[in-house]
C-alpha cells in the first residue's frame, strides 16, 4: 500500500540531495543576475511597469490556475493604486470583491515580506480571497483551518481518481504550528531551495477547505521577496505554473505520494523560476519599448478604448487590427471604432497596414516605434 509524504515518520525533514541542485542554482543564478543587471541600467519608469505587470500577473495567473478568471485592468488598476505607481497607459478599472480581496493579498505579501507568518496571517489572507464566506455556492469555513478531511481528485463522477490525501481535520493546527516554526526559522539552505520546499510542504498540509493553491504561491512569492531582501518583483512565478500547469501538478503529486525525497520536485522548482525570470527579461524589453512610445505620445490626449488598444498594440497584438476588432476588444460599434481609429491616424499614432487583406487593418505609427 503507496504511502503519502504525511504518512512517513520525521517527513517534515524533506531529504534531498544537494548534488542534484548544484546545477540548476547556478544557471538560475545567472539567468537572475543578467535580469537584475539590466534593471540597475533602467530609469523608474521602466521598473515600475516592470513590477506593475509581475504582481498583476501573479494575482491573474495564481487566480486563473485554480480556474478563476480576473478582468486583467481591473487587476493591474488595483494594482496600481496600492503600491502607488505611476505607470503610462494605466486605466481606472472598477473592480469586485474577489479581486481587491486577491491583490490585498499579494501587497500584504510583497510589501511586508519581512513580517512574520502566522496563523492570524493566514487567515487574514484567507478572509481575503474569499470575502463571502462562500467557494462558488458552496460555503466554506474562512479563516480558519479546515474541519473536514480533504482529497485532491479529478474525473467524472463514478470515474474519480485520487492524486492525493492530506492529513486528517485535527492533525492540521499541529502540523501548520511545526511548518511555520520552521517558515520563520533560518536554515543553512539556499533561500531558493527553501521556497520550494515551503510550497510544497503547505500543499502537503492542504490546510483549508479552499484557496490552498493560491495561498501556497503566496508564501512562496513572500519567500522570494526574503531571498531579495526586496518588495520590488520583478517576475512571476505563478504565470510559468500556469504555463507548465500540468507539468506542475504532476510534479506536486510525485512528490506528495513519497518517492524517497523531493530531489524530483525541487530540481523542477528551481527549473519553473529560472523560466519565470528568462520571460521577464522578455518583458522588460516591452516594458522599454512601452516607455519610449508613451514617452513620445506625451502631449497626445487619448480615451480609454484608445489606451487600451495602444497598450495591445506595444504589448504584443495577435493578428491584424481591424475596425471589426477594436469594436470588439472595446465593446463599442463599428462607427464608435472608426472614429477612434481616425482620431489617431490624424495625431499620428497609427497608419494603415501596407499589408493586403480583405479589410483594413492598422498599425503603429512608423516613427513612434523607432
Amino acid at each position: 500500500m503507496k504511502k503519502y509524504i504525511h504518512e512517513v515518520a520525521d517527513w517534515h525533514e524533506m531529504t534531498y540531495d544537494n548534488n542534484v541542485l548544484h546545477d540548476p542554482l547556478i544557471e538560475f543564478y545567472k539567468v537572475q543576475g543578467k535580469l537584475f543587471g539590466k534593471l540597475d541600467a533602467l530609469g523608474f519608469d521602466v521598473q515600475n511597469d516592470l513590477i506593475l505587470y509581475a504582481v498583476s500577473e501573479e494575482v491573474i495567473t495564481s487566480s486563473e490556475i485554480e480556474g478563476e478568471t480576473l478582468n486583467r485592468s481591473s487587476v493591474r488598476s488595483s494594482v496600481a493604486k496600492r503600491l502607488g505607481l505611476e505607470v503610462a497607459g494605466i486605466i481606472e478599472t472598477p473592480s469586485n470583491h474577489y479581486t481587491e480581496g486577491v491583490v490585498e493579498m499579494a501587497i500584504d505579501v510583497t510589501t511586508h515580506y519581512l513580517r512574520p507568518v502566522t496563523d492570524e496571517r493566514l487567515f487574514g489572507w484567507h478572509c481575503a480571497i474569499f470575502p463571502t464566506g462562500h467557494s462558488g455556492i458552496r460555503s466554506i469555513t474562512v479563516g480558519a483551518y479546515r474541519l473536514n478531511e480533504m482529497s485532491i481528485v479529478s474525473g467524472a463522477i463514478g470515474n474519480e481518481k485520487t492524486h492525493y490525501i492530506a492529513p486528517e481535520a485535527e492533525r492540521v493546527p499541529g502540523e501548520m504550528k511545526i511548518f511555520l516554526k520552521w517558515l520563520e526559522n533560518k536554515q543553512e539552505i539556499d533561500p531558493y531551495v527553501k521556497a520550494g520546499i515551503a510550497h510544497l510542504w503547505f500543499e502537503s498540509i492542504h490546510p483549508f477547505d479552499d484557496g490552498n493553491g493560491r495561498i501556497g504561491r503566496a508564501i512562496v512569492d513572500l519567500l522570494l521577496a526574503r531571498a531579495e531582501d526586496s518588495s520590488k518583483r520583478f517576475y512571476s512565478l505563478s504565470s510559468q505554473f500556469l504555463k507548465e500547469r500540468n507539468d506542475y501538478y504532476n510534479e506536486l503529486e510525485y512528490a506528495q505520494n513519497y518517492p524517497g525525497d523531493i530531489g524530483r520536485w525541487l530540481v523542477w522548482f528551481i527549473g519553473c523560476l529560472t523560466r519565470a525570470v528568462n520571460a521577464s527579461e522578455l518583458k522588460l524589453n516591452k516594458a522599454k519599448q512601452k516607455a519610449v512610445i508613451y514617452e513620445k505620445l506625451r502631449n497626445i490626449t487619448m480615451n480609454k478604448r484608445q489606451i487600451t488598444i495602444l497598450n495591445k498594440m506595444i504589448e504584443g497584438f495577435e493578428g491584424k487590427l481591424t475596425t471589426a476588432k477594436w469594436a470588439k476588444i472595446n465593446k463599442c460599434s463599428h462607427d464608435t471604432a472608426l472614429r477612434d481609429i481616425d482620431d489617431l491616424i490624424t495625431k499620428s499614432v497609427l497608419q494603415r497596414s501596407t499589408e493586403g487583406g480583405r479589410s483594413t487593418s492598422y498599425e503603429l505609427y512608423d516613427e513612434i516605434t523607432k
